[in-house]
């Protein structure tokens, strides 16, 4: 088979999973365009459509769902195979694609990253920021990141944080208005900033415990969001009550910008795991990364 003829089956194996030309293009190194090319040019050749285009999605056909399934395999095989042959070098050397939440990424994984990786200068590390549950096989990461409590049973992991927990901050401006609360219950009355799961689309529901029992409290606000720095800002600027990591609102109470409630009935949750599926065990460069950010006590 010709050489462009592979290429243009990996092009129509990047669209057909990322569901986007805009990411497919993004991932592959090219302009949308010349993509789009690629695809009309491979459609033409085969005498099928392989993908339906619409102004909100692009999905497989029925044809070019079943060559999704034939060929995309052998094409993940030989990537395995060719990081295996990493293992034959004297240093470690690949990219590990992991995911992860933004305050992982932040407090967890990047101040590690930073003092490993100028060590091993072959191996690249691409961080991508998701706050949803992303399936890590089928978006074909490396591994992900979550909390111990929302591992899946299949997968092995490592722990690389320490527990930490949430905590309930307002604005003094915020406070000027309103009485703080003393109970969870109390959050009822207020304007609270809520996080919005990505690939679920609810939200998140704050959880509190009293005397070892935990107490699940739904609140509402003018604003929501999906990442804990947008969060954090809204607090600052008093649109409301926040409950956000511990570690990231602690400056800002230290200067008085933000005033903490709530704080005895804030739990300590199980710190984070870094998980992977076990082919990912025969890479040196994963191995390396694994234990760079491997929690110490």
């Amino acid at each position: 088979m010709p050489r462009e003829n592979i290429n243009d089956l990996l092009a129509f194996v990047a669209v057909a999973r990322e569901r986007s030309f805009t990411r497919a293009a993004a991932k592959l190194g090219v302009s949308q365009s010349a993509l789009s090319h690629t695809i009309r040019q491979l459609e033409a050749r085969l005498g099928v459509r392989l993908l339906s285009r619409t102004t909100r999605a692009v999905t497989p056909t029925e044809p070019g769902e079943r060559l999704l399934e034939g060929i995309a395999p052998h094409f993940d095989e030989i990537e395995v195979q060719v990081d295996a042959l990493n293992a034959l070098r004297d240093k470690p050397a690949g990219t590990i694609r992991i995911t992860a939440a933004d305050y992982a990424i932040k407090y967890v994984l990047w101040p590690k990253l930073r003092k490993f990786l100028p060590q091993y200068p072959d191996i690249k590390v691409e961080l991508v920021l998701d706050n949803g549950l992303t399936d890590i096989v089928t978006e074909r990461y490396d591994a992900g990141v979550r909390m111990g409590e929302h591992l899946a049973k299949d997968m092995i992991s490592a722990r690389i944080g320490p527990d930490f927990c949430l905590a309930v901050v307002g604005s003094p401006s915020y406070f000027a208005s309103r009485p703080e609360p003393h109970h969870p219950k109390d959050l009822v009355g207020h304007a609270c900033i809520n996080f919005r799961f990505p690939s679920s689309g609810g939200l998140y529901v704050w959880e509190f415990e009293e005397d070892g029992r935990e107490l699940r409290i739904r609140v509402d606000g003018q604003v929501n969001f999906n990442n804990s720095f947008d969060i954090l800002q809204a607090a600052l600027d008093g649109f409301g009550l926040a409950y956000i990591p511990e570690e990231i609102i602690l400056p800002y109470v230290k200067e008085g910008r933000l005033v903490r409630t709530l704080r005895k009935f804030s739990p300590h949750w199980d710190g984070y795991h870094l998980y992977y599926p076990s082919r990912r065990q025969s890479s040196p460069a994963f191995i390396a990364v694994l234990d760079a950010l491997r929690h110490r006590e």
